[in-house]
């Protein structure tokens, strides 16, 4: 079972670009069987995949009772990986604190501390990454449980970087199933931990998991496809390639958001034969849609919750189109955001002060300004 999870893991890194040389990773370890199996995991792909990282394990003692991190540290001895025992032991008394009557204890909250604290090591330890033991089945139920809860399709990312904090997480069994790791754990004889956390069993994931694997019994295929679908991008396709929001003053003038790669070459190519602005990194971009073809773009940015910053307005539109199309983001965003300061510094001045931006309002009296109260 290791040459299959090993397997796992070099495709995760080979698709993902998980691993530099050189990288110092933190392996969050909490005795279960999936932590468990990717210490093991890495430390044997470490010496074959011609990569000089170092491994550094870390265990969080959360304050659970009846948790004993000896058999961890025991067993990261013998790999030559001295296990990092992080006391950790104020998160159960806050975790109970706001657990309400009749519920377990809050995983988001658990989730957010934990990923807090092992951060926190892992830069104390000089490690730039953490590698943390989420697998396919982890991925595919937090899927479910974004669509069923949250009304999104969206789960954890392979590999996410917090610039901030200058740390990047990592996850090398992105690949690998449940099953895999469950098989590797009685292989090598792991020294897997019991469950300590008394929501382990009653969560809304063990809902998802339970509805997942009702779906494998009958549609064996499911698994594989659910997995693929997670990343093979040229067969995504939702609704959000086709919106397109008409304007209210102009009816054949629209704004559409720039979110394919398509949209966004195609964009650059017609920037160029006009002289439009490029798009940049760091902004969000409307294309200007005229007919449902595109005449222009406006760029802007959020610098906090209730500010957004206009940075750049390219059309080959006339004056009063362009009036009806900044009006337009104007009514857009102050339904959605309330109330809403709007800036701008630009070459369209005058067409902005036209629609009701002024010079000299504080805290940006740098910058035409138009606050919009609903």
């Amino acid at each position: 079972m290791i040459r299959s999870v090993l397997a796992s893991v070099k495709k995760a890194d080979e698709t993902f670009a998980l691993i530099d040389p050189s990288d110092v990773i933190a392996i969050g370890v909490s005795g279960g069987k999936d932590s468990m199996g990717l210490l093991y995991a890495l430390q044997l792909y470490q010496k074959f995949a011609q990569k000089d990282f170092r491994i550094v394990p870390i265990c969080l003692d959360l304050g659970f009772p009846g948790f004993d991190p000896a058999p961890i540290s025991e067993y990261c001895e013998t790999l030559g990986h001295p296990l990092q025992v992080i006391d950790s032991r104020e998160v159960y008394p806050i975790l109970l604190q706001h657990t309400k009557p009749g519920h377990h204890v809050p995983c988001s909250i658990c989730s957010r501390m934990k990923k807090a604290a092992i951060n926190d090591a892992a830069k104390k330890l000089g490690c730039n990454k953490v590698a943390f033991a989420h697998h396919r089945d982890d991925a595919l139920e937090t899927l479910f449980m974004n669509m069923i809860h949250g009304g999104r399709v969206a789960t954890f990312e392979p590999k996410m970087t917090l610039s901030r904090a200058e740390i990047t997480f990592i996850r090398p069994l992105i690949f690998a199933s449940e099953a895999q790791l469950i098989a590797l754990a009685e292989e090598e004889n792991l020294p897997v931990l019991g469950k300590v956390c008394p929501a382990d069993g009653y969560t809304e994931r063990q809902y998802c998991k339970e509805l997942l694997q009702g779906i494998y019994k009958d549609r064996p295929e499911a698994a594989a496809n659910f997995a693929s679908m997670l990343y093979e991008y040229p067969t995504f396709k939702l609704y959000f390639d086709c919106v397109e929001y008409p304007n209210p003053f102009q009816k054949e003038l629209s704004l559409k958001p720039l979110l394919s790669a398509e949209d966004t070459l195609a964009y650059q190519e017609l920037a160029k034969e006009k002289d439009w602005s490029p798009l940049l990194p760091g902004q969000e971009h409307f294309l200007v849609l005229s007919h449902h073809e595109v005449v222009g773009s406006i760029s802007f940015a959020f610098p906090n919750a209730h500010q957004m910053d206009i940075l750049g307005f390219s059309s080959s539109l006339d004056e009063e189109s362009q009036k009806a199309v900044a009006n337009h983001v104007l009514d857009f965003f102050s339904r959605k955001i309330n109330p809403l300061l709007f800036t701008y510094v630009g070459e369209k001045e005058n067409l902005f002060q036209q629609i009701g931006f002024k010079k000299g309002m504080p805290p940006v009296s740098d910058k035409l300004t138009k606050r919009i109260v609903r």
